[in-house]
């Protein structure tokens, strides 16, 4: 297992500019064959019903440990909230359903490009699917859902190649009118 480093690059209280920055950094990324992951933390019965008529067939266990409930063992989730739920590889079309469905609860949103282009003009080289992921956590400040808050934080992801990473992570905040804000967390990928 590696790890990429998530910088972030934006953090804003109003999700509609959060969401627009996403998508200014997927039209920079390759996304022919793009992926997106779903992490949440879901504590009313309404968020449940909106996130499960996105994603039917989330994983979830309860905050509380498995053993007071998941969807391993076929229970109801509606009887163990608050749950953790996880999604992984759906259409990049999934996503702004489920941000939608969210309402207050944190989540973490995961896009998996195919990459970050070469940038020239920046001496920066094309970096590779692994390395290229743009997380944007919402009602959270963090990737986990650890820092509930009530804003919104886009996070870009790329692997420290040639010291490229930092030049990577200033040039992705300048699309976004964004800047590079000195906190970066560790992903396992």
């Amino acid at each position: 297992m590696s790890n990429s480093a998530a910088a972030a690059v934006l953090t804003t209280a109003d999700l509609s500019e959060a969401i627009r920055a996403v998508r200014t950094l997927l039209a920079v990324a390759d996304i022919g064959q793009g992926e997106v992951d779903f992490e949440a933390v879901i504590r009313s019965p309404e968020v449940l019903t909106r996130v499960r008529h996105v994603l039917p067939d989330l994983e979830w266990w309860a905050s509380a440990g498995k053993e007071h409930g998941s969807s391993e063992d076929g229970d109801d989730p509606a009887d163990s909230l608050p749950i953790r739920v996880s999604d992984w590889g759906r259409p990049l079309d999934r996503a702004t359903p489920f941000i939608a469905a969210l309402g207050p609860d944190p989540a973490a949103v995961r896009w998996d490009p195919d990459a970050w282009p070469a940038v020239p003009e920046a001496g920066l080289e094309e970096i590779s699917q692994k390395y290229a992921y743009l997380t944007l956590t919402v009602n959270s400040r963090d990737l986990y859902q650890n820092e509930p808050s009530q804003d919104h934080t886009v996070h870009v992801h790329a692997r420290d190649r040639n010291g490229d990473q930092i030049t990577r992570v200033h040039w992705l905040a300048e699309q976004v009118g964004g800047r590079f804000t000195g906190r970066v967390e560790s992903a396992p990928l």
